[in-house]
């Protein structure tokens, strides 16, 4: 019978019923449904909104929300000193929790991406000059014993640049729901694709552009631009100055079948984004065969895109824009792309995604100083049994989504596919070892071992 008491505490400012609810809010819900599928009793605590009540049980996790969007970091520290979970995890969107400073208790650090390009864009530069201070001078050192997960090794190798310690950073990748059947097929006319929150940092005006850029030499294409949020307003009074008003099809939310249904139709999907921890929405297209082209500075794109193969990476609008006019061009080349897209996406599986973030938390409770409490003990052997395989989990259902955009993801201790496509996390079987990084060493829950960058 499972316990009253919160086994695992998940800490969030947002979960995926939230407005700007995105890719990092599916993968907590994903691993937090998992864990309590498992027996665990599991809590995700989040900031409170208009579209869902203070607290409800969505898939066997029990959902609290409190506060706004900076109070909630004050509600949550109260909440973890109140309820004392016995494994705390704290999911940092650039700015920290800080549950180290309230609780005994091993405490997690869950970081998607690091947010040193966004800060200016969304605070401009004085609030972005504090955020990006808390971000990456204040966060090292609150979470200085703890251990760390993020869903690709280009943050991985940031997170090092900050000062933790590598050997304390486990990357455990995004992971992807099977894609539903779609009653669309490919458009026989050209179209682009661009999906996500409509915010600043998403950089959909880059998409506008290539269309006002194309347009003329390309009279019949179109894009889709999918997702909504409150960047709307701009984004429509660009296509109009840009005059593409006429070739774009502003279609705000829709829901997962609408959502593929537009990918199925789609020639290429663009990711113009700042930044990404991974890209979810890469694998989403890639499962419909449309290949992604997007930039390399973005972070995470360069492990969910595997430039020339299954998309194409960029440093600039101007090559941004020559690349999609190139697989427009190249129907062979793009429908081999889309082929390899299909393939790589199908690599990530939330059932691998769990077992590898549990072997993380199994590994953190494991090596805390309250380790010995009988409680907690028990936690331990959950986790190493769901890490071990020995507890059948599907990685539960969807937990009502808002938008059809840019919701996350996780896999854990992911295989590689039949080609070995995917080359920035290496595994074999389910053992995790590590890997180089950009000259970072990244540690996949084992001991490190050199691998050259050039296998990277």
């Amino acid at each position: 019978m499972r316990s009253t008491a919160i086994d695992v505490l998940f800490v969030n400012w947002r979960d995926v019923t939230h407005p700007e609810g995105g890719g990092s809010e599916r993968y907590v819900h994903r691993m937090a449904e998992g864990l309590a599928a498992a027996g665990l009793s599991v809590t995700l605590f989040c900031a409170a909104h208009g579209e869902a009540p203070a607290e409800e049980d969505v898939n066997g996790v029990r959902v609290v929300r409190r506060g706004g969007r900076m109070s909630v970091y004050l509600h949550s520290l109260a909440y973890v000193r109140r309820h004392r979970p016995r494994l705390v995890v704290d999911v940092q969107n650039g700015l920290p929790f800080a549950s180290t400073l309230v609780t005994g208790a091993p405490v997690v650090n869950l970081v998607h991406h690091v947010h040193r390009e966004q800060w200016p864009i969304v605070f401009g530069r004085l609030g972005g000059a504090v955020g990006w201070w808390l971000e990456s001078v204040v966060a090292p050192r609150l979470y200085r014993r703890s251990p760390y997960v993020t869903v690709s090794g280009a943050t991985a190798g940031e997170l090092a640049g900050l000062g933790v310690d590598a050997r304390r950073i486990s990357v455990v990748p995004n992971g992807i729901d099977p894609a539903p059947p779609v009653a669309s097929g490919r458009s026989p006319l050209p179209r682009l694709v661009v999906l996500g929150r409509l915010v600043p940092h998403k950089r959909v005006e880059h998409a506008l552009e290539v269309m006002a850029r194309l347009r003329h030499r390309w009279p019949e294409l179109r894009l889709s631009v999918v997702g909504d949020g409150w960047w709307d307003d701009e984004l429509r009074a660009s296509a109009e100055r840009l005059g593409v008003t006429d070739v774009v099809d502003f279609h705000g939310f829709v829901d997962e079948q609408a959502k593929h249904e537009e990918l199925a139709r789609s020639w290429v999907h663009l990711c113009p984004s700042v930044k990404e921890g991974w890209g979810l929405v890469v694998s989403e297209a890639g499962h419909h065969g449309v290949p992604t082209v997007g930039y390399r500075s973005a972070g995470g794109l360069r492990e969910s895109v595997l430039d020339g193969r299954s998309g194409l990476l960029v440093e600039n609008l101007d090559e941004l824009t020559a690349a999609v006019e190139r697989l427009l061009a190249d129907e062979p080349g793009r429908r081999a792309m889309g082929r390899a897209a299909a393939r790589h996406a199908a690599a990530f599986t939330w059932p691998a995604s769990l077992r590898s973030f549990a072997g993380v938390l199994s590994a953190a409770v494991r090596e805390s100083a309250v380790a010995v409490d009988q409680d907690v003990d028990r936690l331990a052997a959950l986790l190493e049994l769901l890490d071990g395989g020995g507890v059948g989990v599907d990685g539960g259902r969807d937990a009502g989504h808002r938008d059809g955009s840019d919701r996350g993801t996780t896999r854990a201790g992911q295989e590689q596919d039949e080609q070995g496509l995917h080359s920035g996390t290496l595994f074999r079987g389910e053992r995790r070892r590590s890997v180089t990084v950009e000259g970072k060493t990244v540690i996949h829950n084992a001991a490190p071992t050199t691998v050259s960058s050039a296998q990277t």
